[in-house]
Parts: structure tokens; C-alpha cells; sequence
């Protein structure tokens, strides 16, 4: 599912709605590809993996070279003393860490080559290419028994000089329904690329197409293009659909915009697209059970500009939107934000209620429950520290009304404590990583400054808990911590 990543956050607070554009600053991570979200499994051991990056961590004294770093489920959960953390210094991973690289600025998994292992494509969108700076460049790690050791092949941008940042935004699918993963890459264009058919292990696909969504071009100096890639059946016809966000090109207005392509014998159509609710993060799961994916959209921004202009389909403090799906693709839409019935908290002017989300079966009744995140949440006087929100799945949709959880550091039981800025909750990740059948939880933050760091909140079978959860920081997982190197900013689903 999925996710944006946002640079510079210590600053976010002044991201806002300027123009009819959208300032975020994004690049994303993909998506399940089905209407029940799956669990990645890099060493095949049958438990749940979890990947993360740190895309502006100093590598061998360059910086913003950037991780990644693989966490491997067990049936304690995950912790820094089982996992990989890879740059492009490591053996066998395409390239060389350079300077402002940003390696894992893009995150999507599937088993590329079909071994039975999942493989990781790896987005580094601000990679100097040749005399293009910002060119982009891609690579796939394959997974193995051990996991990503860092054998890797290289995916050049086939279009290089026409387009910048290659690899700024990656999703996975079946989009044909052929049984072989597919991969959509985004650049700063609105040409997306779709490799069908899978990779070989020497890297060649299986073929390649180009979808254009009515979304603005964009160039290095304005990398529009699509801001996110989601993938995910919603018509429950056993392909996968791609939701690509963006600005629209409709009215002229240029408000961000989400756009329903479904996936077909012959892959996506652009012709059958349908406009959705805006929200650049978004996910696809079956949060009612009837066998169709769930749109999931989440809008953080506020109901006004800076300079006061109303911004349409938005809701103070932010709001999350719940497409079910279909037999023919989107049906009605839902919104919720912090005022919505027993929703946890109150709708505040910058709490970016929405900024992030994801979906997950955390009590194992065959529906899919929703995390939001809230990361500019203020608490107890306390600036930004934020916090997530626990929404269950039922067979009327999501349940607004019982059961919704919250957890913030100052959540009896969970590591740490609530600081300014930060930002717990910058990016959610609900899997099963204890093999148990149940999603668990994990929260990133911009911990310690910018450092970064993961909170590991369990499953006990019925609801989240903070027995057992545990903090991953920066440091302990092999991240340099010189600079910023947003260690748990961005999740690959």
C-alpha cells in the first residue's frame, strides 16, 4: 500500500496548499495486489518481512546516499538483531552510493523472477545518471534463504534524458492476470512504465507498455508526474488495478486527484479510468469481506490555502476516504476524519489526520482493518509529536462507532515518550510478522531529531497491544546517524 515519503520534515509543518498545487514533497511505495493485503517473505520462511529506508542517510561520508533496511519477522516480532541493511556500497546491489542519491526513496515487492522468494525493487529517483542530474535509477534485490544479501539487477530508465527521477514511484501487481508480477514505475512525467511478465534473473522482462493517466507532465525543476502508485484488486476479477495520484488535468485546476485503472487481459486501461476521491497516500484491501478491494485515500491537509482559498473534498485536520469496491470497480465513498463517531482525538487545524495509512487483518475475522496516522497530532502541549488511530473492518465497512484504538509515546506501554516534532506515525505498517495469522504493527517516527526510528506494537490475537512492543532505533539497525538520515520514513508494502 503503500506510501509517500516526505522530505525534510522537520519542516512539514509548513507544507500547505499553495497555488492549487499540493507542496508535499513525495515519492512512494507500492502496494498489496489483491483485495487482501500480502506479506512480504524475502528468506521464504512463511512469516511476514518488513522493509524500510532511509533514503537521506550518509553512506561512506556521502550524504543522502541512502539504506535500506530489512527487518525479518520471527514469532517475537521483529527486532534490530535479525535483519540486513543494504546501500549501494553493498556487494552485488546495481551502483555506487553517491551524494543525494536517496537509494529506497521507492520501495515495491513481489517475486519479480519467480523462485518462491519475494524481491525488492528499489527506487533511487535522485540519482546522477551520465551528465543528467536527477536522473533516476532502479534496481531489483532478489530475495533468497537468506533474505536480501544484496544481489541485484539494474533497471535502466528506457527513456533516459526524456524524463527525470526514474524509479520516484514503484508498484506491484498481476495487472494482466497472466500469474507473473508486474511493476509500475513512475518518473517526473505523466508516462508511466509497466514491465509485465516479470524479470529474468539477468534483469530482462518479460515485456514493457506505457500508460499515460490524465495527470500534469512535469519536468527535474517540477517533477509532478504521479505523486503515488497503488496497486490492488478492486473489482475482484483477479487482476490487479493501479490508483495513480496526482494533479489532474480536467478543469485546470490542477487539485490532487485520484484515478481508478483497471487491470485487464491486456494490463491497465486508461480508457476505463474513473476519478476517486483525492488523498495522496493510499491502500486497496476488503475491509467488508465481499471479496473487493477498499479504496483507501488519506487527505492530511487542511480545508484552506495560506492565502485562504478553499481547497475542495477536504476536512479540518485532515481526513482518510473508504471507496468500497465493486463488481464494477469503485462504489460509494465514505469519509472520515477525528470528529467521525468514536474516531480517537478531535479535528485540529494541522494534525494531518490521513498523512499516512495502511490495512491489515489484526484480529483475524477476514477483515481488513485501517491504521491512520496523524504525525503533527499535538498532545499534552506537546508539538507534533503525534499518534496513530486503530479503525476495525466489519461486514458494513470500516466501524467508526466500537473498538477504535489510538497509541502516541505517551501511550501506557509504548517505547518512549511524547517530544516535539517527533512525528510518530510518518509513516504505519500493519503485517503479520509473528507468523500467527494476526497483523501486527509498526509505527515509524522522525525520532531523535531526524534519526529516525520503528515502534513494534503486537498483535494478542483480538486488537493491537503494547505487550511485547519494542523500539528499533536508527543506530541499532546500522543506519549512520550523521545528518538526517530519516531512518522508518517510508515502508515497503
Amino acid at each position: 500500500m503503500h506510501k509517500p515519503l516526505r522530505l525534510a520534515l522537520a519542516t512539514a509543518t509548513a507544507a500547505a496548499l499553495t497555488g492549487g498545487l499540493l507542496t508535499f514533497a513525495a515519492t512512494t511505495a507500492s502496494a498489496a495486489d489483491s483485495a487482501r493485503v500480502a506479506k512480504a517473505d524475502f528468506n521464504g520462511d512463511g512469516t511476514g518481512d518488513v522493509v524500510t529506508s532511509a533514503p537521506t542517510a550518509y553512506v561512506s561520508g556521502h550524504k543522502g546516499a541512502g539504506q535500506i533496511v530489512a527487518l525479518y519477522g520471527s514469532a517475537s516480532g521483529i527486532s534490530s538483531a535479525k535483519r540486513a541493511t543494504l546501500s549501494q556500497n553493498t556487494a552485488g546491489v546495481p551502483g555506487t552510493a553517491e551524494t543525494g542519491d536517496m537509494f529506497g526513496g521507492a520501495l515495491a515487492y513481489a517475486d519479480f523472477n519467480g523462485d518462491g522468494y519475494d524481491d525488492l525493487a528499489v527506487g533511487s529517483p535522485r540519482e546522477k545518471v551520465g551528465t543528467d542530474t536527477d536522473g533516476g535509477a532502479l534496481a531489483i534485490l532478489w530475495g533468497s534463504a537468506s533474505g536480501l544479501t544484496g544481489k541485484g539487477v539494474d533497471v535502466p530508465d528506457p527513456a533516459a534524458g526524456s524524463h527525470d527521477r526514474w524509479g520516484k514511484n514503484l508498484a506491484a501487481g498481476d495487472f494482466d492476470g497472466d500469474g507473473r508480477a508486474d511493476l509500475a514505475v513512475g518518473n517526473s512525467s505523466h508516462t508511466i512504465y509497466v514491465y509485465k511478465g516479470g524479470f529474468s534473473n539477468s534483469g530482462t522482462p518479460g515485456g514493457r507498455t506505457t500508460v499515460k493517466p490524465p495527470i500534469m507532465n512535469g519536468s527535474n525543476d517540477s517533477p509532478d508526474g504521479p505523486i503515488n502508485l497503488t496497486a490492488g484488486d478492486v473489482n475482484g476479477d483477479g487482476r490487479t488495478d493501479l490508483i495513480v495520484d496526482g494533479y489532474e488535468t480536467r478543469t485546470g485546476n490542477g487539485w490532487n486527484t485520484n484515478y481508478w485503472l483497471p487491470g485487464t487481459t491486456n494490463g491497465l486501461s486508461v480508457s476505463s479510468a474513473k476519478v476517486l476521491k483525492s488523498g495522496i497516500v493510499t491502500g486497496v484491501g476488503d475491509i467488508n469481506g465481499d471479496g473487493f478491494g477498499d479504496i483507501v485515500s488519506g487527505a492530511a491537509w487542511d480545508t484552506r490555502t495560506e492565502d485562504g482559498t478553499a481547497v475542495p473534498d477536504s476536512a479540518k485536520g485532515g481526513r482518510v476516504a473508504i471507496t468500497y469496491g465493486t463488481a464494477s470497480g469503485p462504489g460509494t465513498t465514505k469519509s472520515v476524519n477525528q470528529n467521525t463517531g468514536n474516531v480517537p482525538g478531535t479535528s485540529e487545524t494541522g494534525d494531518h489526520f490521513g498523512w499516512d495509512l495502511d490495512l491489515g487483518d489484526i484480529n483475524g475475522d477476514g477483515y481488513q482493518d485501517l491504521v491512520v496516522s496523524s504525525p503533527m497530532e499535538d498532545i499534552g502541549g506537546v508539538t507534533d509529536t503525534g499518534q496513530v488511530t486503530v479503525l476495525y473492518g466489519s461486514a458494513t465497512g470500516v466501524n467508526t462507532a466500537s473498538g477504535t484504538q489510538s497509541f502516541a509515546q505517551s501511550t501506557a506501554g509504548v517505547p518512549g515518550s511524547d517530544e516535539k516534532t517527533d512525528l510518530f506515525g510518518v509513516d504505519v505498517k500493519l503485517d503479520d510478522i509473528t507468523h500467527d495469522g494476526k497483523a501486527d504493527l509498526v509505527v515509524g517516527s522522525y525520532e531523535n531529531g531526524g534519526d529516525g526510528a520503528l515502534t513494534y506494537l503486537p498483535s494478542n490475537g483480538t486488537k493491537i497491544t503494547t505487550t511485547g512492543s519494542r523500539a528499533i532505533s536508527a543506530s541499532a539497525a546500522g543506519v549512520s546517524t550523521t545528518g538526517n538520515p530519516q531512518f522508518g520514513t517510508l515502508f515497503a508494502d
